[in-house]
């Protein structure tokens, strides 16, 4: 069941300058698209439940755990340079 599809109409709504041989590729490729979408709507689904996965599908939760943090004080001990309570790092952009 051949669908026929006007891609240039198409391309120029969507301001795209295509070349012809361009034209002509897109052409055939949205019609193998369309003719297999027309394929699958003509499938008999009468009495089949509509769904949104194949699968059932449950979530999964899990309790929330706090987890400790590194300390601090630990972490700044191993910076190169420190102010305070935060690292110190060579400035890369001016300031004006």
């Amino acid at each position: 069941m051949p669908v026929e599809i006007d891609i240039a109409k198409v391309a120029r709504l969507a301001r795209l300058a295509l070349s012809e041989e361009d034209l002509d590729r897109y052409r055939e490729q949205c019609e193998v698209v369309l003719e297999h979408a027309a394929r699958v709507q003509a499938l008999p689904t009468d009495g089949v439940a509509g769904t949104s996965h194949p699968l059932p599908r449950t979530n999964a939760f899990r309790e929330d755990r706090i987890t400790e943090c590194l300390d601090t004080e630990e972490v700044l001990a191993q910076a190169p340079d420190r102010d305070g309570d935060f690292f110190s790092v060579p400035k890369i952009l001016d300031e004006q």
